[in-house]
């Protein structure tokens, strides 16, 4: 994708990378982009942000952490329920309005529960991004 480019642009088609010089490239969402970004294909992150949309309409299959910095989570539409497990336990946030968000700290395990469409825009500091499964713990 041409970086040069004022668009315009949709954050569901084209996300963002947010460089540590202050530049920001556009990056395509499409079925080879989470391939190429589980690969390191888009580059390391080291203290950079990507800035997606995404939509999703059950519970998130993993937990995710970012030991690297914080994550911003903002909902655009539909409700979800944010679980961060801090201390051992579990602390859920509803998010249920546009424009609600939650910061989730540096480090902070996390997963998504819903039964109903979302559509949610993260800011996140991607470097070091670790996974696992979710089981029965959701």
């Amino acid at each position: 994708m041409n970086s040069n480019s004022a668009g315009p642009f949709n954050l569901a088609e084209t996300g963002l990378i947010l460089r540590t010089d202050a530049a920001i490239d556009p990056v395509r969402i499409d079925e080879q982009f989470w391939r190429q970004l589980m690969a390191g294909d888009l580059g390391n992150f080291h203290n950079e942000y990507l800035v997606v949309v995404n939509e999703f309409s059950s519970d998130w299959p993993i937990w995710e952490n970012h030991p690297n910095g914080d994550e911003i989570v903002c909902l655009l539409s539909g409700r979800v329920t944010l679980r961060l497990e801090l201390d051992g336990k579990y602390k859920d946030m509803q998010l249920a309005a546009s424009g609600d968000y939650a910061r989730i700290p540096r480090g902070t395990w996390h997963t998504a529960l819903t039964d109903t469409n979302c559509r949610m825009l993260f800011i996140t500091a991607g470097e070091g991004t670790l996974h696992r499964p979710a089981g029965d713990d959701n």
